[in-house]
Formats: structure tokens, sequence, C-alpha cells
């Protein structure tokens, strides 16, 4: 790979998992106008949010980053945000008051809507069409005209993203993220849940700790902490000439940003050295994610992290391991510490969903709760035992109370999966499932941090 880096010379390289458009100029015309268009995330975030990651990567944070696993047009609207926001931060403030660790909180929204295929096509009773590859490039419908890749959906996709951000910004900022706003986060339906009375009793314990911090002045008025948080967005950089367009020079440093996001990944699919994908993120200052599959090698991963973080910035890069419960304690030591012999300071995450996808009977793609949960734990347990930290998880989820993951605090089963499964691409975790994962990993978090602080309570 060439040291020199402009935002195309990705163009030079081989890549995978492109749409084929078939009008190039409809496709240069539609680049040259987002071009114009204003950048969605400022440079000024990303360099927060690495600042943020660099804590973690240090064993002094945690990221909880979680959404859709693609987001689509049709559900653009202000309550799907919101009840999304709002299980993050129910998420994020579980993990915080159980565990005591800072939480970094990252969305897989505002920018995550397109996706990697298996396969080019996709053919259905004798019918072969083009794959459905995410809103911004083609639609869902299997007919001739939903599935041609349009180069129009970028500026819906760009304006969505927009809507997006600014809905996001106000909710994190504006007091519906206030600390005393706890009970009012709680979802209806999860009044009707298992975990209803856990997380009252949470809600009221917090409530004391603010109440005790009120009496000693320290309130909403006076403490931002209190009634604001950071919020970032993220998503996979894919379609690469929509990450090109939106592209800038930051004013203050010179550098380059990707404005699409605070913070991109590269996928499983698309992590070649040589490929165009790498190329391109290696050239911006974002801090970025790569994704660790089973089929990553030692070699590859080394050279991986010297392209995209030549300088061994902590925070600039996030490895999210991506192995499957049965094959986690397998694969991830060998490359844990062939990182941590090359003295590399990254953050490492866990995506406990994408190596646990089934399929049922009828062919209906599931993920069941309880082996989501066993690859956190098993992810948990090896870096234990290589002596590393274990930075957080990454997992598509939603707000609302589908019906696309198996098993959890209601026990979903195969049975239930046709009552709300809406999902165009994967199956993510509901609100609730989402919820119960957070209180097990702060469970996992206090207990592993307590061994490690008991010897300083003896000495004192």
């Amino acid at each position: 790979m060439t040291a020199k880096w402009s935002p195309d010379s990705w163009r030079a390289h081989p890549i995978r998992q492109v749409p084929a458009y078939p009008d190039p100029a409809r496709l240069a015309a539609m680049e040259a106008k987002l071009r114009t268009y204003p950048p969605l995330v400022f440079a000024g975030e990303a360099r927060r949010l690495k600042a943020a990651l660099a804590q973690v990567a240090d064993g002094r944070a945690f990221v909880l980053q979680g959404g859709d696993c693609a987001e689509s047009f049709n559900d653009f609207t202000a309550n799907i945000i919101r009840d999304t926001f709002r299980v993050l931060l129910q998420m994020a403030v579980v993990l915080t008051f159980g565990a005591s660790v800072p939480v970094v909180k990252m969305g897989r929204m505002a920018g995550q809507f397109a996706k990697p295929r298996s396969s080019d096509t996709e053919t259905q009773d004798g019918q072969t069409l083009p794959s459905y590859r995410g809103d911004i490039i083609n639609g869902p419908d299997f007919t001739p005209e939903d599935r041609v890749p349009d180069p129009a959906r970028m500026e819906t996709g760009y304006f969505q993203s927009a809507g997006t951000l600014n809905l996001l910004r106000a909710f994190a900022t504006g007091g519906y993220s206030d600390l005393h706003e706890v009970h009012r986060w709680n979802l209806d339906f999860a009044a009707r849940s298992p975990l209803a009375a856990r997380y009252q009793d949470l809600a009221a314990r917090i409530d004391e700790t603010l109440a005790f911090m009120a009496a000693c002045g320290m309130t909403s008025a006076s403490i931002p902490q209190i009634r604001e948080t950071d919020f970032y967005t993220s998503h996979e950089a894919l379609l690469l000439p929509y990450e090109q367009a939106l592209t800038r020079v930051d004013s203050t440093s010179g550098d380059w940003y990707a404005c699409s996001a605070h913070f991109l990944w590269i996928g499983d699919r698309t992590r070649q050295p040589d490929g165009a994908h790498v190329e391109f993120l290696r050239g911006v200052k974002n801090p970025l994610g790569l994704k660790v599959g089973p089929t990553t090698q030692a070699d590859d991963l080394l050279r991986l992290i010297d392209t995209l973080n030549p300088a061994n910035e902590p925070g600039r890069l996030t490895l999210i391991s991506r192995m499957g419960a049965e094959k986690v304690e397998t694969l991830l030591p060998p490359l844990l510490r062939a990182v941590r012999r090359a003295g590399h300071r990254v953050v490492w995450l866990c995506d406990p969903m994408h190596g646990n996808t089934i399929s049922t009977a009828n062919k209906v793609k599931t993920r069941d709760f309880d082996a989501i949960l066993q690859e956190v734990r098993r992810f948990f347990d090896v870096h234990a035992a290589e002596g590393s930290w274990a930075g957080g998880v990454h997992v598509e989820m939603t707000g609302r109370e589908v019906t696309e993951c198996v098993g959890g605090a209601r026990r979903l089963s195969e049975a239930d999966l046709g009552t709300r499964y809406e999902t165009f691409c994967d199956p993510r975790l509901n609100a609730e499932q989402s919820l119960e994962l957070a209180f097990l990993l702060a469970e996992e978090l206090k207990a592993r941090r307590e061994p490690a602080a008991a010897p300083a309570v003896a000495a004192q």
C-alpha cells in the first residue's frame, strides 16, 4: 500500500461489496451534489470520541455500541429514533451504576443504511435479481425496479441522517437525558416485563444518589453531566462513493475527516489489507473500527493495525471480535497475544450477534439470546485469562418490542418469531432483551473488577 493518500485513492484499489450502478453519470452527479452539502458531524466531535475511546483502551471505561442492523427509510420517525436512544440510555445507566464504570455510547444510527451481502444476487421462484444491499443503495421488495441500485437514494440517506442527528443531539443535550428522568425512560411494555422490578429498584437507588448529591449542592443546574450526555453515531463505511463525498478537511487541523459519522468501521467482508475500504479509512482521522472474524489471521491483523493506526494512538482503532459463541475461546486468544506482543494500544469490543445467526426449520433467520450471552461471557473470560481489558459490546438492537431473537426473560420461542418479525436484514434484540443484556453485563463487570480491588482494600 502506497503512503500517498487522497480521498479518492481508494478507487485504484480492488473493491468488494460494491453495487453495480447502471448509470455512472448519474452516480457521479450525485457524488458531486453531496460534496456541496454540509458535513453531518464535525471533526471536534470525532476527536472527543477518540479521547473517550483512549480511556477504554487504558481499561478505564466501557463501550456500548448498538442500533439497527440496517436502518430503513420507512422507519424514519421520531418515536423509533427516541425509543432506540432511550433503551441505549437505559443500558448505559445500568452499566454505569451497576458496574461503576464510565460508558461511551455509540449508536448504529444516522447512517447505517448499507449492508454487505454474501451473494450479489438473490433467487426466488426461479427469478434472479440483485441482492438487497440496504436502503441507501436499493429497495427490499423483490422486484426488478426496487433492486436496481439508485444513486438518488444517497441523498435520501443524507437527509434522513441529518434529521436523525438533529433529534439525537436534542435528546442528548436538551434535558431528555437528565438522570432525574430515569423513571420516565422506562418503556410502557417494560412495566409488564420480568425485568420491571429490577429496573425500578435501580431507578430508586439512582434517585437516592441524586437526592444526596443535591443536598451537597450538585444538581442538574450545576453539573452538566447530570442533565446531558455524549452520544456518538457510527456505521459501517461500506458505500465508498457516499463516504468520499462527505469527507472534509478540518479547518483547525488541516486533517481529513469522514463527516458522515463520528465512528466508522470496516466489515469482515471488506478488510482486505490492499482493498479499497482499508485504503479509504486509513487516511481519515476519525476513530475507526475493524471487524475481526473467524477467518482473521494474526499476520493480516497486525498488518491492518499498522496500516490503520501507524502512530499507535490509543482510541484510534477498535477491534470488534465476531467469532461466535463456540469459537471465541479458541480463535480470540492467539489474536490477543499477537496484538499485545506487538505493543498495539487498541480497544477490544465483542460483537456477539453475527457469529450466532441461525435459521429455523422455516428458514427464518434468528439469534438465540443464550448464545449471545455465552459469547459475551467467553469474551470476558478470554480477556481475563490474557490480562487484557474487555472494552465493550457491539449489538444489533432496537427500542421496539420486536420478536426476532429467541430466548431472554420472556423465553421467546421460534413460534413467537412471526408476531413482530420486522427486520429486512438481520434479527435484532428487542428493548427488553437489550436491557437484560445490560444487567448481565453489569454483573460481569462488577464481579471482575472487585477481585482486583480487594488487595488494595485489605492493605488500608
